[in-house]
Formats: structure tokens, C-alpha cells, sequence
């Protein structure tokens, strides 16, 4: 068999002995054609393709530009290929088997400019009790990189205003001690005073953040609130659920922070999930220098 046909006996049995779908086959079919493409520019074929082969068909990937997502899914069909060759005895061996796989790029969170940190925040209004609870809600979470199912677990004792602490039960239900500012503590006692009772009524439970019927928030509730904060703000930026916990820790780290504080903070158990951060500012450093140096085209 020539090498079309072995891609085409390949894909049958792909569809007959795994059921893969039509997609999943029809990108399969891209990808190994491409290698066939490739093959036959350098002389190679299936059958005797070496190891430094395909190394070689992996760096001219690289070349292409194409996202490390795109390099490894090919790699992946290419290797698969390779072994059903080697399983049905048209070959002797998996030249994949020790070819290195390329390492997928880490997507960047999206965070927030501090000035729109600041237009967020200022949102809320604070005469107003549902204001000042959202106002206090958002300091807090910006005060002290929170993850968003952490801030409406809060009760009323994890406060210690005393030291200006939180005690916060994370992933895992691992308790850390988280620090803020006197404006976050500020605000929170603001609400604790006044807004809290008015929203709570008779009722009693111990959640700090309430909804406007006495409950204790939910992650839905608040997602709801942030969104519309953020559309009365101008804020253009894609939000997610993280939008703040990555502004707090980008932040922090453009002010000189050290990692290993941070990762604290953050409540990280590996510091290398913390190290995102460490490229999520040097991005922006990268795009204000592209902005805005004279001899870089900026203004």
C-alpha cells in the first residue's frame, strides 16, 4: 500500500473498532495529510519514517507559527497513526514513541488596568444599602485576592478587625489567614453596621454577605452584581469569575510583591500556578513599552 492508502485503512478502522466521529476523523485526515505533504517534499515515507524525521516535521510546525494547541493535537494524530501501523505489523516500531512532545502554551488570564480596578470599585452606590454590601464586597475581593466561592462562604466570625485578617477555608477546606487593607476593613464594618441588619430583618445566620432576603450570597448573585458593576463602569474587558483574584495578584506583583507572599495569599498549593502572574506582567510591561517608547512606534 502506498502511504494515502495506509491513512485511508487507518481512518475505516478508526470509524469501525473506536466510533470516533466525523470531526474528530475529518481533522485526522487534515493532520496526516499534512504529514503526507511534508513526506514527500523530504522523500520520507510511512512505512521508514525515522524518529528525526518527525522531529524535523515538528520544527517546520514551529515555523509555521501555528499555537502549541494546534502542534500537539497533530502530534497526537500522527502518533496515533504510527501506532496502529506498528499494532497491525506494517511497521516495526513507533518512531513517536521517544519523539518529544511539545509543550502547550499556558493561556493567560485576562485582568483588569488598576484604573479600571478603581472604576469598578467606585461603581456602587454607598448611601445605599445594597450599594454599600456590593461596594464592600468588591473591596474585598480586590483587597485580598479571594476566590469567588470563598467570599460569599465567609461568616462573621472569619473577620478579625482586631489584626485586619481574614480566616478563609479554601480548596480542599484548607484554612489560611488572609491580610487587608484598612479600606477593605473600613468598608466591611460600614455594611456590618448598617447594611447588614436592615437586609437581615429578624433573621439570623451566619454568613457575612447577604442578599436582599436574608440569605447568604451566592456565586450566582454575585457574578450577577460584578457584571452589571462593570457594564455601569465602562468596562470593556472579557470578565470572568477570577476577574479580580487576577487583578489582586497582577497587581500586587507590578508593586514589587514577592511570589511566595503572593501564592500565599492566593492560597496556591504549587507557586508555579502563581507564576502565571509573573508573565501576566510582564505582558503588560511588554505592551506599554510597544505603546509608548518613541523608537517602538508609540506615542
Amino acid at each position: 500500500m502506498n502511504d494515502t492508502e495506509f491513512v485511508q485503512r487507518f481512518l475505516d478502522d478508526m470509524l469501525v473498532e473506536h466510533g470516533l466521529s466525523t470531526n474528530t476523523l475529518e481533522a485526522y485526515r487534515h493532520d496526516l495529510e499534512g504529514l503526507l505533504a511534508h513526506f514527500a517534499k523530504h522523500g520520507t515515507a510511512l512505512a521508514t519514517a525515522k524518529r528525526e524525521d518527525l522531529s524535523v516535521w515538528l520544527a517546520a510546525l514551529v515555523t509555521e507559527q501555528l499555537s502549541p494547541a494546534s502542534v500537539a493535537r497533530k502530534r497526537s494524530a500522527v502518533g496515533r497513526m504510527f501506532r496502529w501501523l506498528a499494532a497491525n505489523e506494517w511497521r516495526e516500531d513507533d518512531p513517536t514513541s521517544l519523539l518529544e512532545s511539545p509543550k502547550r502554551g499556558r493561556r493567560l488570564p485576562k485582568v483588569l488596568s488598576e484604573a479600571d480596578v478603581e472604576a469598578l470599585l467606585a461603581a456602587p452606590d454607598q448611601t445605599d444599602t445594597l450599594g454599600l454590601r456590593d461596594a464592600a464586597m468588591l473591596e474585598t475581593l480586590y483587597a485580598t485576592g479571594l476566590r469567588v466561592s470563598e467570599l460569599v462562604g465567609l461568616t462573621t466570625d472569619a473577620l478579625d478587625a482586631g489584626y485586619g485578617f481574614l480566616r478563609v477555608v479554601g480548596k480542599g477546606d484548607k484554612e489560611r489567614v488572609v491580610p487587608m487593607g484598612e479600606v477593605a476593613l473600613d468598608f466591611i464594618q460600614r455594611y456590618q453596621r448598617f447594611s447588614r441588619p436592615v437586609l437581615l430583618g429578624r433573621r439570623s445566620v451566619a454568613d457575612l454577605f447577604v442578599t436582599q432576603r436574608g440569605h447568604g450570597m451566592t456565586r450566582q448573585n454575585f457574578w450577577y452584581i460584578i457584571r452589571r458593576y462593570a457594564g455601569e463602569a465602562g468596562i470593556q474587558t472579557p470578565l470572568s469569575p477570577h476577574l479580580l483574584r487576577h487583578s489582586f495578584a497582577s497587581h500586587l506583583l507590578n508593586h514589587g510583591a514577592e511570589l511566595r507572599g503572593v501564592q500565599m495569599m492566593l492560597g496556591h498549593a504549587d507557586i508555579a500556578t502563581t507564576e502565571i502572574y509573573t508573565h501576566v506582567a510582564r505582558e503588560r510591561l511588554k505592551d506599554v513599552h510597544q505603546r509608548f517608547h518613541p523608537r517602538c512606534g508609540g506615542e
